[in-house]
């Protein structure tokens, strides 16, 4: 069955996977000079400003009110999402465990410290922060259920799984899935 399908994505181009996004998210658990320097991190990480996240409700143990600004992160598409990807893979020693991806084909990893990415310099004023990063893997025509205007249903024939998405990410970025 899974020749079957790969076969098909050959000839069809509509089925052949791509990476939509990649979401990197630095949650600090509270706000101030942690959180700056976790921005300004993820800034030099990405190349691009991070947009704050509130907290959803008040945690009286955490000290952590309603609203207030406790994560922050950044959305990276087309080629930054593939670049990025691959350096933050390296930091986790081109591994992912089967585990990790989702019923769509999506999947997540953590990175403990920063520095384990290739190319990033320890600076002592900032710190050390570990980081989730998600990657959503999509096929041609997913934009059907997100647009504003005709919002419509995608077909089960369509949808992406984690049996076509693991040959995808082995192929497209080195990957072992352990």
């Amino acid at each position: 069955m899974a020749e079957e399908s790969i076969g098909k994505q050959q000839e069809n181009p509509m089925l052949k996977p791509r990476i939509a996004k990649v979401t990197v998210n630095i949650s600090v658990g509270k706000s101030g000079d942690p959180l700056e320097k976790a921005t300004k991190i993820l800034k030099q990480l990405t190349g691009q400003e991070p947009c704050k996240r509130n907290a959803k409700k008040s945690v009286r143990d955490f000290g952590i009110r309603k609203g207030e600004p406790i994560a922050c992160m950044v959305t990276l598409r087309k080629e930054k999402a593939t670049e990025f990807l691959k350096r933050a893979l390296q930091a986790v020693d081109n591994k992912i465990s089967k585990d990790c991806f989702d019923k769509y084909g999506n999947f997540a990893f953590g990175i403990k410290e920063h520095i384990e990415i290739p190319g990033t310099k320890y600076a002592p004023e900032l710190g050390i922060v570990g980081m989730d990063i998600a990657v959503s893997v999509v096929r041609p025509g997913y934009r059907v259920k997100a647009r504003r205007r005709g919002k419509s249903v995608i077909g089960k024939s369509h949808l992406m799984t984690p049996e076509i998405a693991i040959p995808f990410v082995k192929e497209t970025l080195g990957v072992e899935i352990v």
